[in-house]
């Protein structure tokens, strides 16, 4: 198994994001309706594995065949649907990797997403709550993602409940 590896927040985690997010613009066009950072690096100051999320979301669901398609082209690996009506990429680099999400506008898991990522950039107290928690799973894990995976489970469900009593 490979180790679950948490870095400190790399101030270049947002031009990485920038990067690549023009790529994905270029690839997907006026069909666009967003492409947006989510995950761990993009919360400035937050510990995170070092790999940029980004969700590109569809201006509509009926494109989403189409854009898979010209991304699956381009220099990424296609992992399918996650389950959430949401259909994943990666590529990797050196030091770094990334991971794409294609989605429609309504999608639910999109949404939380951001709802997560704008919460835990506005409450400092939490994101360094969650940088404790992942480096703890990190070295409890023993390279097991399920376990890394479902032991923040918990910790995101409650971010997203308070989360929506703010919004």
């Amino acid at each position: 198994m490979r180790a679950i590896k948490v870095a400190d927040y790399d101030p270049s985690w947002p031009l990485l994001f920038a990067e690549i997010s023009t790529e994905i613009s270029i690839l997907l066009g006026d069909r666009l309706l967003s492409i947006d950072h989510l995950g761990s690096t993009s919360v400035p100051g937050l510990a995170a594995k070092p790999k940029i999320d980004l969700d590109a979301v569809m201006i509509s669901d009926e494109f989403l065949p189409t854009a898979i398609e010209v991304v699956r082209a381009a220099d990424f690996v296609f992992h399918g649907d996650t389950g959430e009506q949401r259909w994943a990429f990666t590529r990797d680099h050196q030091a770094y990797g990334f991971k794409l999400y294609l989605c429609g506008p309504d999608n639910r898991a999109h949404r939380d997403r951001i709802l997560f990522r704008d919460y835990l950039r506005v409450h400092p107290e939490r994101a360094t709550a969650y940088a404790d928690l992942k480096r703890r799973l990190a070295a409890e894990a023993g390279g097991d993602w399920d376990f890394y995976t479902g032991g923040k489970t918990a910790f995101v469900s409650e971010t997203l409940r308070l989360a929506a009593l703010t919004t």
